[in-house]
């Protein structure tokens, strides 16, 4: 059989896919267009893609033999599942393995803003730091604050576990109670209004969906404190980045951190040129550690895909369901 992987990704992945497959890789640093995954897809069985990659309708159906498509990701909205879930085509990604890597840079964004890291080393940087004074590059205080928590699933909750040891009051927000993150820190569930008043720092970590498009907008914005600072490792469209943009210049809230966009990888207009808010290039996940483990996990799913088993991270298993009936 033959598969196609859209980018490189870690070698262990790719060693176990080619003692399985024939293996067509696109060996160019760059994001595929659709045109181009659905001519590279040409007689080929799997397809392993990543959070780049627009796998629509269009590229499930250009493919009659394509059997599997496996995401080297976490979040899968960039692949129409219900097209696949339609030609029966298994879809999996690759979840948990990221867990705690993007909970540890939503921190070190928490960090960066609320310390102004990132200002303070341009400013040392550029020969302006003449010795110790008492105003200069002053910040926000961690501890014995106010966490705001957006969505408590893997992510979420593994983000808030680690302000245990910064004595932190914790709020969360999320559809259901989450009763590790109570009785652990004795955190409060509360609506997201409450949250954005209540909160010093406020990081975001739900999926996008419709329901969460643009869901921190002015009026959410305008509900947060002056001195709040906003994180987003989630996906970008869940923050209004133009109402961000403004709300930073005019300085409703103190800063932000960013490690995925609305328009990714285009910025907002102004966005790069202000002080306070750090801005990553989507590395929620980005250590040689876990990437490597989310492409053995990628290259685990394909595999038993195309030998006709339930990849272990299936996200739409009533493709077998259907088959059993069939």
């Amino acid at each position: 059989m033959k598969i196609f992987v859209t980018r490189m990704i870690p070698q262990p992945g790719l060693d176990m896919l080619t003692k399985e497959f024939i293996v067509d890789i696109n060996t160019s640093d760059r994001v595929l267009s659709k045109d181009e995954i659905i001519r590279a897809l040409k007689g080929k069985d799997g397809l392993l893609c990543l959070l780049t990659d627009p796998i629509d309708k269009d590229v499930i159906t250009a493919e009659p033999k394509l059997k599997m498509i496996a995401s080297y990701a976490v979040g899968y909205d960039n692949i129409d599942v219900a097209a696949a879930t339609k030609r029966g085509i298994p879809v999996s990604n690759t979840p948990g393995v990221l867990t705690e890597t993007t909970a540890e840079l939503a921190w070190a964004l928490l960090f960066s803003v609320s310390r102004r890291i990132v200002e303070a080393d341009k400013f040392t940087r550029s020969g302006q730091f003449k010795g110790w004074a008492p105003m200069l590059m002053l910040g926000q205080d961690v501890s014995q604050k106010t966490l705001g928590v957006i969505g408590t699933g893997r992510i979420g909750t593994a983000f808030a576990l680690k302000s245990k040891g910064f004595n932190m009051n914790v709020l969360y927000t999320d559809e259901q109670p989450n009763r590790e993150l109570e009785q652990q820190l004795g955190a409060r569930r509360v609506p997201l209004q409450t949250l954005l008043k209540e909160s010093d720092f406020i990081s975001v970590h739900v999926p996008l969906t419709r329901e969460t498009f643009h869901l921190i907008d002015e009026k959410e914005l305008r509900l947060m404190k002056n001195t709040a600072v906003l994180i987003n490792t989630a996906r970008g469209p869940i923050i209004h980045e133009k109402a961000l943009v403004k709300a930073l210049s005019e300085q409703w809230i103190f800063g932000a951190g960013l490690d995925v966009y609305e328009e990714e990888p285009h910025l907002s207009e102004g966005l790069k040129g202000l002080d306070n808010v750090v801005l990553q290039p989507h590395t929620g996940s980005g250590t040689i550690e876990t990437r490597t483990k989310m492409a053995l996990m990628a290259a685990e799913n394909m595999i038993i895909g195309l030998k006709g088993g339930v990849p272990p991270n299936c996200i739409n298993k009533e493709v077998f369901k259907k088959k059993t009936i069939t």
